[in-house]
């Protein structure tokens, strides 16, 4: 039994390698569905991927036609876009307007003397105001670092602070208001009003006051009176009088004051004075009484060396008034106070109740009355009289008892004129003068700014090249899945090596399965249609913008590559288009057809909706990628048993082919005992 060998058993007999061969065999059905699994899943992830570059084409798509479409964007320009700018909301109307910026909005920065760079801050209570906003701080003393730090801490977007380096050794304390507007002034209280005293940050003053229009001399007559009534005497300044501190204004008088010149061009100053008007008897009847009708005076005579010689009468022939007049109506009107101002202009100081209050105080800040030169009163009415009493001034930052030393900048309103008006404002944003435009105020213009507000053609624009670009990819995607032609890919020169190879796997994927050739087709039908969105439309297609299927070759021969279906842009011809036609672009990509007022056609409304039956639950693609997840289930589960098979099926061949092994390591010992017996035999025969 010598060389006795079964092929197979134990790895002596290549056991191991017989089994393995037997179960490649056995193994066979499992394989084969291990790869359909593998395939499964590849379909199903390149229908995801057909889902995602479709969903994006259609967020693309909805966005040209939704009401954040880009053809309402708006875009402002500037003449001086260091003084003024401006932003436009969407339903902001195309326009062009002026204007002038008196002055920007400020708040208050005051600097400290340079002090010593080891100066101490001493301890209490510091309060600040701004407006209505009080911040107060509990400080137990320190360094000007450590005090601004608190400032900073306790500031709740009120107050800030910044210690400055001034020169070697010294240092400022800057602390400024957070917010600008002449009624945000930064107001020192207790502690905070003695250390920016003691620091040099401000000074205490007194309230003064000057007063005008107290002497008959600086009444003047208007120069320009005004007739409610060619029957009424004149606005006339010989009905006004002066009586101790009052200027009285009789029925039908008026009188004009100048303003000191030191006061008038100073914005900090105000103008206040009080008016009455006391009720007296209509002037109206006595008018009334008078005849209409024209007066003849006597011819007269001549007296020399007494003798008189009468004149002959006057044969002038009148005719009788036949129509009298109607009666004189009274008069009774509450614009009363203007600002006059340099150029001779009026504005008028609006006055409703004047008439109704017993007295009225006024007070003129005449920041609000740039280039503002006298005050005039006039008293059209007839039935009532006025008493104004004297006009007194004051300097409103005295009114806080103290002025800054080293003010960066002092609180103030910003002030512009738009169209010739004067606009004021706390703030440099101002967004409720002109509708749907907000203006950025930043310093004064040299002369006046030119601002416009026109459609945003670039946004538009690039809208639109992004929805090419994302409609291209889809079919890209759409010709590689469907087709087998490798050139399909070698086109794509975008595509990086790693979205090559994957595309060469996916190539031809779905050639038998029609959805795909059907959408790309509906696309190509609802980009190349006509939309007459009206009669007076002059653009209704999309290759009248130059964005078209480009097939023809430059030789005039057709080139493969370009019937795929990709779209192409002739940017000098879309420019044109959107400077030119952008309603009717926005319009052709979604109108309302029947004038309920929703959007029902279009070329990015139909497009969105073919788009949708494949996108949206329960659509196209989700029915195939749920049947794709049944399959891949049910893959798994067939796996899985044929895997349960193949280890019981090992296991049984192992098990044989080791109870072989064990029979033949039997039988090889019994030979080798046999062996040795003969050897043993010969042996002692000799």
């Amino acid at each position: 039994m010598a060389g006795l060998n079964i092929p197979g058993v134990t790895d002596k007999y290549n056991t191991s390698a017989t089994v393995e061969k037997l179960m490649q065999i056995e193994r066979i059905p499992l394989t084969r569905e291990q790869n359909q699994l593998d395939e499964y899943k590849a379909q199903k992830d390149a229908w995801r991927e057909i889902n995602t570059s479709l969903t994006s084409l259609r967020d693309t798509t909805k966005s040209l036609y939704s009401f954040e479409n880009p053809f309402n964007n708006k875009l402002t320009t500037s003449t001086d876009e260091n003084a003024i700018t401006a932003e436009a909301t969407r339903s902001a109307s195309l326009q062009s307007f002026k204007i002038d910026v008196i002055q920007p909005a400020s708040s208050d920065r005051f600097l400290t003397n340079e002090l010593p760079s080891d100066y101490k801050v001493p301890a209490g209570i510091f309060t600040y105001k701004v407006g209505e906003k009080q911040i107060t701080i509990n400080w137990k003393g320190g360094t000007l670092k450590n005090f601004s730090d608190a400032i900073n801490k306790r500031g709740n977007g009120v107050i800030n602070s910044m210690v400055i380096g001034a020169t070697a050794g010294k240092k400022t304390l800057l602390i400024e208001s957070l917010k600008t507007g002449k009624e945000n002034k930064l107001v020192f209280e207790n502690d905070a009003k003695f250390f920016a005293e003691s620091s040099g940050m401000i000074s205490p003053i007194k309230k003064e006051s000057t007063s005008f229009g107290n002497t008959l001399a600086e009444l003047k007559s208007l120069p320009d009176v005004r007739k409610s009534n060619t029957r009424m005497p004149e606005l006339s300044l010989s009905r006004t009088k002066l009586d101790g501190n009052f200027i009285k204004l009789e029925p039908r008088s008026a009188f004009l004051t100048n303003i000191p010149d030191n006061i008038k061009n100073n914005s900090n100053y105000h103008i206040t004075f009080e008016v009455r008007a006391i009720p007296v008897d209509d002037i109206t009847p006595e008018l009334n009484k008078k005849d209409n009708n024209p007066i003849i005076p006597d011819s007269g005579f001549a007296e020399f060396g007494g003798i008189v010689v009468n004149n002959a009468p006057s044969q002038t022939l009148v005719p009788v008034n036949t129509n009298p007049l109607p009666p004189v109506e009274p008069i009774k009107s509450s614009e009363l106070i203007y600002a006059v101002m340099e150029d001779g202009t009026e504005k008028l100081i609006f006055t409703p109740n004047i008439l109704k209050d017993n007295e009225t105080s006024f007070d003129l800040d005449l920041s609000e009355y740039p280039g503002i030169k006298s005050i005039a009163i006039k008293n059209p009415n007839t039935a009532y009289k006025l008493e104004v009493s004297s006009f007194s001034t004051y300097d409103s930052a005295q009114s806080l008892g103290f002025k800054p030393n080293h003010p960066v900048s002092e609180a103030n309103d910003a002030i512009i004129k738009y169209e010739g008006i004067t606009i004021i404002r706390p703030s440099n944003t101002i967004d409720d003068v002109i509708p749907e435009i907000t203006l950025n105020v930043k310093d004064k213009t040299e002369k006046t700014a030119t601002l416009e507000v026109k459609a945003d053609t670039e946004a538009s624009k690039d809208a639109l090249i992004q929805f090419v670009g994302k409609y291209n990819q889809t079919v890209a995607k759409i010709n590689i899945l469907s087709q087998t032609k490798p050139e399909i890919i070698e086109e794509l020169d975008y595509f990086t090596d790693e979205e090559k190879e994957k595309s060469h796997e996916q190539l031809g994927m779905f050639q038998t399965d029609f959805s795909l050739t059907s959408i790309k087709s509906n696309m190509q039908s609802i980009l190349s249609a006509g939309y007459s969105f009206s009669d007076e439309a002059t653009i209704t297609m999309l290759s009248q913008i130059g964005i078209a299927t480009n097939a023809a070759g430059f030789s005039g021969s057709y080139s493969q590559s370009k019937l795929r279906g990709y779209l192409e842009i002739d940017e000098k011809k879309l420019d044109s288009a959107l400077e030119k036609n952008l309603d009717d672009i926005k319009t052709m990509f979604g109108y309302d057809s029947d004038g309920d007022l929703i959007i029902d056609s279009g070329i990015a409304y139909k497009l969105d909706k073919q788009i949708s039956a494949y996108t949206q639950t329960g659509g196209i693609l989700a029915l195939k990628t749920s049947t794709l997840d049944s399959k891949i289930k049910s893959s798994e589960a067939r796996i899985a048993r044929l895997e349960e098979q193949m280890d019981d099926k090992e296991a049984e061949l192992r098990s044989k082919y080791s109870q072989m092994e064990g029979s033949l390591n039997s039988l090889e010992s019994q030979q080798s005992t046999i062996q040795n017996f003969v050897n043993q035999n010969s042996n002692n025969r000799k």
